[in-house]
């Protein structure tokens, strides 16, 4: 794996766009609607950032850019990655780094949720 590679995966937003796009292609605005909490310029970034590590491949369809993940870049650890995602643990997990790493108003009523104190 290298360092590109390694970087991309490392965000939970990114790993969502990958799982996303693991089965079928998505135009970005599919992909940005499929992540309410995030702007469609974060989206285009973090598919830049996919893309520049071969994790993903873009085709131009018309209008549209249409993003569809590169098993084959990621070698043996694609299976690795399915089997995680089949998971409901890391599905857990997966909210929880994307509510932490949140930004901008919440719904009224919403809140982080609090870490107990040593």
């Amino acid at each position: 794996m290298t360092a590109p590679v390694l970087a991309a995966l490392a965000s939970p937003r990114r790993c969502e766009i990958l799982r996303l796009t693991w089965r079928r292609e998505l135009a970005a605005g599919e992909i940005h609607r499929a992540l309410p909490d995030v702007t469609f310029g974060a989206v285009s970034l973090h598919l830049r950032t996919l893309a520049r590590a071969g994790l993903i491949d873009a085709r131009v369809d018309g209008r549209f850019r249409r993003y569809r993940a590169n098993r084959a870049a990621l070698g043996p650890l694609a299976a690795s990655l399915e089997r995680m995602w089949r998971d409901r643990l890391w599905r857990l997990k997966l909210l929880a780094e994307l509510d932490h790493a949140r930004r901008g108003p919440r719904a009224r009523g919403a809140s982080r949720p609090r870490t107990p104190k040593a």
